[in-house]
């Protein structure tokens, strides 16, 4: 069959096998070519960076990105969970399917160790299913990332099933919404959170879960001497903070940052290691594309950082979290992190430059469908929404009949 993208409520709903595979060698690609501008040595060349990662949400995004940036930068052995759909000859997987099988086949024939669970990452049962694959390989990981995003977790001793939510707190959240796919612009709007929403989102995508992944691992003695763990959050502009930093969502990732201070505390006691909230930049994501105001931001804001030649997606911000923040020591060593007032990394910080967010300000008021193109990176947006699904992939012959889903050649 000729798979195209399916597109319903701003959302695609289908993945492309090869175009998943292609852009997860893309970004395999890159980070080799920084691991040589940079002078980088991996581990079996006597480097010091990461040698056993575990990632929390390894398929798409940042938690893939960090996954590629450790492995193929530093030459890490990989542990990764995520909880995706898999195909069938006839019936397709969900794209994170497809970019964990793209890694994990790059990973072999880099010659490095590389296991993927796919399984439901806030259930003991898989954490169980870890820390005995750690000691069977008999290693201990020295850096943990925490990327998840599931809008529903199961509470692993009640069995309870909560759901978050994108809602504002207190009143009704208004705004230009743009359509990435077509251009236009309407008016959205999103209703404040009622009953149970904020303690229901706090529980599915605040530090709970983070904190009980860290405990057992320690309790199972599977964490190296000095072992970072880090989960990545968002903060955004101002114009934002009603519907994200100062809704449910925002929340959920302040009590994030609580619990990575208890979680810090914890690791500096028993291996002398840390936790650490990185803040990363604004990126097309699945929900983005229906929530007000953010895409329309996205899209001036990528216009202004591609001009300033500062824009990053995942992997470029990624890499440079490694190399820029991580491992700054000698030989790629852990080296000092610099953070914020609240130990926060920021990594947000080329998007919230004073001068990117003036240029910003000025720019959004202005927008109509008129110029939108003009105005605003249209055309980058709308590769990035494909891109995350394998649609719009360089090198990728879109009219080709894909006989079976589950092949990524």
């Amino acid at each position: 069959m000729v798979i195209k993208p399916m597109i319903r409520s701003n959302i695609c709903i289908n993945a492309h096998p090869v175009g998943c595979a292609k852009d997860t060698e893309r970004q395999i690609a890159y980070v080799k070519g920084q691991k040589e501008k940079r002078g980088i040595k991996s581990v079996k060349e006597g480097g010091l960076g990461p040698k056993v990662v575990l990632v929390l949400g390894c398929s798409t995004g940042y938690g893939l990105a960090s996954r590629i940036s450790a492995a193929f930068e530093y030459g890490a052995d990989t542990i990764g969970v995520s909880f995706e759909k898999e195909p069938t000859v006839t019936k397709g997987g969900t794209p994170g399917w497809y970019n964990n099988a793209a890694f994990d086949r790059a990973a072999e024939k880099e010659g490095l160790r590389s296991v993927t669970f796919n399984a439901d990452a806030f259930s003991d049962e898989c954490r169980a299913s870890v820390i005995a694959r750690l000691k069977e390989w008999g290693v201990k990981a020295d850096l943990v990332i925490y990327s998840l995003a599931s809008p529903v977790r199961t509470d692993p001793d009640t069995k309870v099933l909560y759901k978050s939510v994108i809602k504002p707190i207190g009143q009704v959240y208004a705004g230009a919404a743009l359509d990435m796919m077509t251009g236009k612009i309407t008016q959205a709007s999103t209703n404040p959170a009622e009953g149970d929403d904020i303690p229901n989102t706090v529980k599915v995508m605040g530090g709970e879960d983070w904190e009980r992944w860290i405990r057992q691992l320690l309790d199972a003695d599977v964490l190296a001497q000095g072992c970072r763990t880090l989960a990545y959050s968002y903060i955004g502009p101002s114009l934002s903070h009603a519907i994200y930093r100062d809704g449910t969502i925002g929340e959920a990732k302040k009590d994030l940052e609580r619990r990575a201070h208890a979680i810090d505390a914890s690791l500096k006691t028993a291996l002398g290691g840390g936790a650490f909230v990185s803040v990363n930049k604004g990126l097309v994501t699945r929900s983005s594309a229906v929530i007000p105001i953010i895409s329309l931001y996205l899209g001036v804001l990528f216009k202004v950082m591609k001009d300033k030649g500062t824009h990053e997606g995942c992997i470029e911000q990624m890499e440079r979290l490694f190399a820029e923040r991580l491992y700054t020591g000698e030989n790629s060593s852990a080296g000092e992190v610099p953070v914020d007032e609240e130990n926060r990394i920021r990594i947000d910080d080329w998007e919230m430059d004073s001068a990117v967010q003036a240029e910003i300000d000025r720019i959004m008021p202005a927008v109509t469908e008129e110029n939108v193109s003009e105005l605003t990176d249209l055309a980058g947006l709308r590769h990035d929404f494909l891109n995350i699904n394998g649609f719009d992939v360089e090198g990728v012959d879109y009219e080709a009949d894909i006989q079976d889903m589950t092949q990524i050649d």
